[in-house]
């Protein structure tokens, strides 16, 4: 069961999340997200640059920022579980069994 205590955690790191899009979709000025510059469409930016800025590439180049927020949301999700930070994937993927399964019996 997600511990309703523990869902502000998640709503936080919402609020971060949102603010690093917001920052990499800013204009020049904005601080930089990862020291190579900004993702997101700034202005005057080279039209053959822009056709690469794409999530495929982004996700490729896993800039730290995206892989640092990627990490405080898994933590937060495994807080409202109540589980370890450490589980594997197989372990989240029968944890999440588990729970399908709870509720299908008591719907």
């Amino acid at each position: 069961m997600i511990r309703k205590a523990d869902i502000r955690g998640t709503a936080n790191i919402k609020q971060g999340l949102n603010r690093l899009r917001k920052k990499s979709e800013g204009d020049a000025n904005s601080a930089k997200l990862d020291g190579q510059g900004l993702w997101g469409n700034p202005p005057k930016i080279d039209p053959n640059e822009l056709k690469n800025r794409t999530l495929t590439n982004l996700y490729n180049k896993r800039p730290e920022w995206l892989a640092n927020a990627h990490r405080d949301l898994d933590e937060a999700v495994f807080a409202a579980y109540g589980w370890p930070a450490d589980l594997t994937k197989e372990e989240i993927l029968a944890r999440l069994l588990k729970l399908n399964h709870e509720r299908a019996g008591a719907a």
